[in-house]
Formats: structure tokens, C-alpha cells, sequence
């Protein structure tokens, strides 16, 4: 299907960007040893859940954390480890990568930074020899596009995940095979606060299924009645945003046809859900020599 797609390609139509369908390209498997691992954001809360998450996982290690406070920290203390990593934090990620490269390791960047440093996070990884994901929200398809034609003319392996949760791309993908079979279709997310909605999975679920030859909703589809939600796209999808303090992330898909009600619903409870995605990504990058777009294609 479609959103099977596993490379990254610019296209002038925004709201197809997930859907093309070039095949993945891959180099030489990656040596036995651990791959090294640095993380850029290593402060914020997914910064050192990802630093735990890499230190329990086989096959790789921290070798350097990145940030611009609590510099000189030992990264595992700073992550709630209860032994130190012997990793400090520095501020200079030209640093870190010139020692990684020195050892000729197989190494991935994790990049939770901003959307402006971006890019020269990425070309920096690829002179030193390092893979990079990034896991930055707000990143525009324009920065991705460049990215692409990046690393394509570099051959260097990179991943731009809008979500590192297998969960959300499992919703994701289901939802796609569900929107075949009904013509009414509504999302329906609650958050604990009211920033960036609708949401990006709410976004990303009306962008799967755009154009897929379908339009939704269509006894109310030109209402201009605001208590029925927000229009997402062009085939009449609509998004509902429940902002209350302690409740879930959580992004429902309803659909229904005659006779039945078909319901998919994904809840985040806290960073952790993010861990087991990024440690696939991290396995499944090293082996790539150009840019791939969602979490999807490595699963």
C-alpha cells in the first residue's frame, strides 16, 4: 500500500508527501560493534529517556550528550541513572562527533533540538560519518525537503520521524485500511494542555487519508457549524481537540458505516512510549544511505 513508501521525495503537493513510492536504498550492514550514540536535547525530558532507553538497549552506547545547560553533568546522573556514564554533557556537538569519527564507528545522531538548527545538526552528523533521526516538532517539508536532496548527494542515512511511537503509526496504518471501507469518519484527541492543536497525529491521520479516492462526512460536509470541529484537508475530515490538566495524549479515529461503529483509539501516558521506536530507528538507520520520512517504514 502507499504509506508503505520508504523514501523521501519533495513533491509540490504537500498533503502527498507521505505517500510516494520509491524503494529504500541500503549500504553495507554495519560492523559488530556497539553503535555509538550521541544525543542532541540531551537535557529535555525525551533527552534522558533516550540516553536510559540507549544504555539498556543491546548493541549500542551513549558516546556523547549534547546541550546548552548543565554542561560538564555526568549525562546517566543527570538522566536519573543510578550509575554515572562517564559522559559528560558539552555544548560543542563538532566536539562529539570529531571523537566518535576518530574511533571509525558505526555512530547515529538523535536529534531533539529545534527546527532552525536542524539542518546544520544533520550536514555536521554526515561530515563526521554519522546517521542522524531527527525528532523535532514543527520541522517544515521544506527543511525535510533539503534535507533529502542532502542526503541523497551525501549517501548518508537519515530518518525524520514526526512520531517515535509505534503505537500512533499502528493507529496510523489501520486507520488507512479502515477509511476503504467507511464514508464517515471523525478524530477525536484529548490533551493535557492546549498547545499546537490540532495535533500533529491528528494531522498526519487526515494527510494518510487524503485522496484515497474518498470523501467523508458528506451529509455535513459543507457546515460552517463550529461545534462540529475543525476540517482537516480536502475530503471532509474532521478533528475534535479536548484539552483538560491530567488527562492522556490521546487520538481517537471513528468510523462508521451502516449499522456499526468502528473504533481505533491510541493513549500516551508519559515520554517512555517513545523509547521502543527510537530504538528501531536507531538499529535500522545505520544502514540507510539516503533520507526516509515516519517511523512506518522500519516497522
Amino acid at each position: 500500500m502507499a504509506y508503505l513508501s520508504y523514501q523521501f521525495r519533495p513533491t509540490s503537493l504537500r498533503m502527498r508527501i507521505l505517500r510516494t513510492n520509491p524503494s529504500i536504498s541500503c549500504s553495507k550492514q554495519p560492523p559488530q560493534n556497539n553503535i555509538k550514540v550521541v544525543i542532541n536535547g540531551a537535557t529535555k525530558n525525551i533527552g534522558r529517556a533516550a540516553i536510559a532507553a540507549v544504555t539498556r538497549a543491546r548493541g549500542m552506547e551513549i558516546s556523547g550528550a549534547v546541550d546548552s545547560i548543565l554542561i560538564g553533568e555526568d549525562a546517566g546522573k543527570v538522566s536519573g541513572m543510578d550509575e554515572p556514564l562517564e559522559v559528560p554533557i558539552l555544548n560543542d556537538l563538532t566536539m562529539v562527533l570529531g571523537s566518535i569519527s576518530q574511533s571509525k564507528a558505526t555512530g547515529v545522531v538523535v536529534d531533539f533540538t529545534e527546527p532552525s538548527t536542524v539542518f546544520d545538526n544533520v550536514k555536521q552528523a554526515a561530515a563526521f560519518g554519522l546517521s542522524s533521526i531527527v525528532y523535532v516538532p514543527k520541522l517544515e517539508l521544506e527543511t525535510v525537503s533539503a534535507l533529502s536532496a542532502f542526503c541523497e548527494k551525501a549517501s548518508m542515512g537519515c530518518l525524520v520521524a514526526p512520531t517515535l511511537s509505534v503505537g500512533s503509526v499502528l493507529l496510523q496504518q489501520a486507520a488507512i485500511s479502515a477509511s476503504f471501507h467507511y464514508s464517515n469518519v471523525e478524530i477525536v484527541e484529548s490533551r493535557p494542555t492546549p498547545s499546537d492543536l490540532p495535533s500533529p497525529e491528528a494531522k498526519q491521520i487526515a494527510i494518510n487519508l487524503t485522496n484515497l479516492g474518498q470523501l467523508y462526512n458528506r451529509e455535513d460536509v459543507s457546515t460552517d457549524n463550529t461545534a462540529r470541529g475543525q476540517v482537516l484537508g480536502d475530503d471532509g475530515i474532521r478533528v475534535h481537540s479536548l484539552v483538560l490538566p491530567g488527562l492522556p495524549s490521546s487520538t481517537t479515529v471513528h468510523f462508521s458505516g451502516a449499522g456499526e461503529v468502528y473504533t481505533l483509539r491510541h493513549d500516551i501516558t508519559n515520554v517512555q512510549s517513545l523509547m521502543p521506536g527510537l530504538i528501531i530507528a536507531i538499529r535500522k538507520v545505520v544502514r540507510l544511505k539516503n533520507l526516509i520520512y515516519g517511523l512506518e517504514k522500519f516497522l
